[in-house]
């Protein structure tokens, strides 16, 4: 999924720059650009693209749906906007964790109440006090819909729309490379460590007699909350406690939940 995300804003910068400098549409060789073409094409945009900046004469939206539940997923978007100048809002629907499972019920294709219930634990509401960029956003309930909403909604696109996000003059780009490096080394020396809370958990496991049969679950269930975990550090969800930085405390965790982990198949 984040590779997926990475391509779709690289497609949309390609498109961008079509649309604002008459710069040639991205070739086959971009990552997911065939997929990205078509929708283009629904919409009437490459016609545009080609016209060396034909869409400025009209107003022109584009809407990326998805439930971009951390903020630094959103702030992607708005790194974008912000290089072109370009408006920038965002529409939340705040949605009972109750009427969201019932909802996924009744779908054709339901996806697990385990990605529900993860996603509502996760899920990064906007915050226009903490964030300056997220100023231009809508909280909506997602219970029901109002005529009003739609007076809102479009009231919002054009606050958007005339206010247009400004570039910064410092080094924004070095401070992000910077601290991305910093937390991809996080990242993967909580890694390496959880690696080997894992082995250890497996071989108490093995000296417990848990079954043959079962150890393979195990090992699936720990490697996913080692990922979850990992997750949470890379995004930045883990607080640094008073005598441990993030990459510690996310090991120190994990070894604590893959300990209640083991026990349950120890415990059978």
């Amino acid at each position: 999924w984040k590779r997926s995300r990475r391509e779709l804003l690289q497609c949309l910068e390609g498109l961008l720059r079509a649309l604002l400098t008459g710069a040639p549409l991205p070739g086959p060789a971009q990552p997911g650009w065939e997929r990205f073409l078509r929708c283009c094409r629904r919409e009437g945009l490459l016609e545009a693209a080609r016209g060396g900046g034909g869409a400025a004469a009209r107003p022109l939206w584009l809407l990326l749906d998805d439930n971009f539940y951390y903020q630094s997923m959103r702030y992607e978007v708005y790194r974008l906007a912000r290089k072109y100048s370009l408006g920038f809002c965002q529409l939340f629907l705040d949605c009972p964790l109750e009427c969201c499972l019932q909802r996924n019920r009744l779908r054709s294709d339901p996806v697990p109440e385990q990605t529900i219930l993860l996603m509502a634990r996760k899920i990064e509401m906007p915050d226009l006090k903490k964030n300056a960029w997220e100023q231009h956003s809508l909280i909506l309930s997602s219970s029901d819909c109002i005529s009003e909403d739609n007076e809102q909604i479009m009231n919002l696109l054009a606050t958007a729309l005339e206010n247009p996000a400004r570039p910064n003059e410092e080094d924004t780009e070095q401070k992000d490379t910077d601290r991305a490096i910093c937390a991809a080394s996080a990242v993967h020396q909580a890694d390496q460590a959880c690696r080997r809370v894992i082995s250890q958990a497996m071989k108490d496991a093995r000296d417990k007699n848990v079954l043959p049969s079962e150890m393979k679950s195990l090992a699936e269930e720990l490697n996913k909350l080692k990922a979850e975990f990992l997750e949470d550090l890379r995004q930045g969800e883990t607080l640094k406690t008073q005598n441990s930085d993030p990459a510690t405390s996310v090991v120190s965790s994990f070894q604590q939940e893959a300990t209640n982990v083991v026990n349950k198949y120890i415990l059978k």
